[in-house]
């Protein structure tokens, strides 16, 4: 079974480049919502999500046409997110940068929608910020789900082929990511809809 993705990948394979204009226009917005949900940086959310886009164009001919390119994309993309997390933790002056900046801002991570804000105390973009600041303390592999299923509109079974986890686990780290931002955003005394 055949998609749009998998014919422009065809497309590509068969050396028409101007099927990865079109990959590009799929799915470079995305990509670097992914990115930016995950790393709090534009500059860099824009280099990984050009990376990840050229590594596509790169190993196009590795690509199965089986109904699979969003994981096999998104799977492109954590390695490098991993890869560069990675390299920067190695790098003493971001070490450095990140500590002074947790002091000054001690709440961290990121998701919206299924909240309710009191009206007179947040406005959208605040909670927005809030959210991806507390997204931040949401262990890695629940905080790259939630990022992944409800924010770039993955199923479940596509995340847990993306992260490289069967599909019960891919389902408890998005409760348990919920569950902690729910309660981390009831702390600051936002509720949730159904609350």
């Amino acid at each position: 079974m055949c998609d749009e993705n998998d014919q422009l990948m065809i497309r590509l394979q068969g050396g028409d480049t101007s099927a990865f204009d079109e990959i590009v226009a799929l799915h470079q917005k995305p990509l670097f919502g992914f990115f930016l949900r995950n790393t709090r940086d534009w500059q860099l959310a824009e280099d990984l999500s050009q990376e990840t886009l050229l590594r596509i164009y790169n190993q196009a001919w590795d690509f199965l046409p089986v109904g699979r390119f969003k994981p096999w994309m998104y799977r492109i993309a954590r390695n490098l997110l991993i890869d560069n997390v990675r390299k920067r933790s190695h790098d003493a002056l971001i070490r450095a940068y990140q500590a002074r900046s947790e002091e000054n801002d001690p709440g961290l991570s990121r998701i919206a929608g299924e909240f309710l804000p009191p009206e007179h105390d947040i406005n959208q973009r605040e909670f927005s910020e809030l959210v991806d600041r507390l997204l931040e303390e949401i262990p890695g592999e629940q905080r790259q789900t939630f990022v992944l299923h409800p924010y770039v509109g993955l199923g479940l079974a596509e995340v847990a082929e993306i992260l490289d986890s069967n599909l019960a686990t891919s389902k408890s780290r998005l409760r348990l990511a919920r569950e902690k931002l729910q309660e981390k955003l009831r702390s600051r005394g936002i509720t949730t809809k159904s609350n």
